[in-house]
């Protein structure tokens, strides 16, 4: 699995979680101790997170590190 594809994979799946939550990307950062802009970019594909970070993510969003990683189903967005 190509870095960039892993990246793109976890940024579709935090944009899709965090917008299901209403949640802004700054709300998403404040709750997860982290920048907004921090979360901009990891959104838009252009951050290698550390899985301390995917963990914080998870605990913001009130899910589980592994809905952040998980692979698109095929058909489905």
């Amino acid at each position: 699995m190509k870095s960039s594809f892993a990246k793109q994979v976890l940024a579709e799946n935090l944009r899709r979680l965090r917008t299901e939550a209403g949640l802004s990307q700054e709300e998403l950062a404040d709750r997860a101790g982290l920048h907004r802009t921090y979360v901009s970019s990891v959104e838009g594909g252009h951050r290698n997170v550390t899985l301390q970070n995917i963990f914080a993510f998870a605990e913001a969003l009130g899910t589980t590190p592994s809905a952040l990683v998980r692979l698109p189903v095929e058909g489905k967005k």
